[in-house]
């Protein structure tokens, strides 16, 4: 396995791949026969007929299994508290998605599941290399912030999947770039972490893009954003600098918001406008990223490859510059997010003008 780690790479993702593609016809069946759909009469709903959001179901069972497989052959025991995360966090998926449940309900759960990964999975930022001003955190005050981190990413995820496909190449995008970015420094365990997560959300995109067959719901969706936060949590403290650690990269922070810089930056900038109006950050609405670009009048696949590419575009140059530190590359960050937003906000203006 550490002569040749690509083939065990290439099977783990070929395995969850297959998982899916084969797993995902039975679940869109199960959903017409029980009428288990996401009802097209709520008002931020752009699809036409009846889609069951049960698709999280199939990603979630191939990830999970893959793991397991591959974990026993390496022996990797923090992948037990990946997966006790990752069946809670499904079942409070898959309860949302069949019949709804409270706001209250969902954050304990998620606090819990957080709490798991952070305290038992070790899954825990001790530094923040200077962004903000932090740098080395108190075990305790690090802890808080990496379970605050993964409810952060656990939403984001679900906030961008309001576009047929848009959630899954996101996510594919963004466990590809960490699985690339662990095999090159030897990190094998959370490199199949990474392919196995890349290979569900694959084989998903097949029945998700436009026009979409299932949704992956909020049980795929919150476990994208579990296992990606997770993935950048370890990015980050192994590429920590310290007396005895020579890091594989530099400004390691920087290139985790980059990977992650979609559902961030959108996630940000709707709590704030809503926070500014006045109303609830966490009350839904039209205003998202993807729903401006739909409003420019961009079908679904365009706005994807749109967000694939402001991502792809953001990530390439934090790395290549990533010698700059943190805080500069952060600033690079924000202003092409800036920039990208006062062009969007532009070309809605004009239009409407027009």
């Amino acid at each position: 396995m550490h002569a040749n780690p690509a083939y065990f790479y290439s099977a783990i993702f070929i395995l969850a791949f297959s998982a899916v593609i084969l797993s995902v016809p039975s679940v869109i069946y199960t959903s017409l026969k029980y009428g288990l759909f996401d009802k097209n009469d709520l008002h931020r709903k752009t699809h036409k007929h009846n889609i069951s959001r049960l698709g999280g179901l199939a990603i979630v069972g191939s990830f999970t299994v893959s793991i397991l497989l591959f974990s026993a052959i390496i022996n990797f025991k923090e992948a037990n508290f990946v997966i006790a995360s990752c069946i809670i966090l499904a079942a409070l998926g898959l309860k949302d998605d069949v019949y709804g449940t409270n706001t209250s309900t969902k954050f304990i759960l998620q606090i819990v599941v957080a709490f798991i990964l952070v305290f038992f999975g070790a899954f825990r930022l001790t530094s923040l290399y200077g962004v903000l001003n932090v740098g080395d955190m108190p075990p305790l005050w690090g802890s808080l912030f990496s379970i605050a981190l993964i409810i952060f990413l656990n939403n984001a995820f679900n906030l961008i999947d309001g576009i047929d496909g848009l959630a899954g190449a996101i996510g594919i995008l963004t466990s590809l770039v960490f699985g690339i970015l662990f095999a090159s420094m030897g990190q094998i365990a959370y490199s199949f972490i990474a392919f196995a997560l890349a290979g569900a959300i694959a084989g998903f995109l097949k029945y998700n893009w436009f026009p979409a067959r299932i949704f992956m719901g909020d049980t795929g969706a919150l476990i994208i954003g579990l296992i990606s936060a997770a993935l950048a949590i370890k990015f980050i403290e192994l590429n920590k600098f310290t007396g005895n650690n020579h890091p594989a990269f530099y400004s390691a922070p920087a290139i985790a918001v980059a990977i992650l810089i979609v559902p961030i930056f959108d996630s940000l900038r709707v709590f704030c406008i809503r926070i500014l109006k006045g109303s609830s950050p966490f009350k839904g609405d039209r205003n998202h990223i993807h729903h401006r670009l739909e409003r420019l009048g961009l079908k679904p696949n365009w706005i994807v490859l749109a967000s694939l590419a402001l991502n792809i575009v953001i990530l390439v140059a934090t790395i290549a510059l990533q010698r700059l530190g943190n805080f500069v590359l952060i600033c690079l960050i924000i202003g092409i997010c800036a920039v990208f937003n006062g062009l969007l906000t532009l070309s809605l203006f004009r239009k409407s003008k027009a």
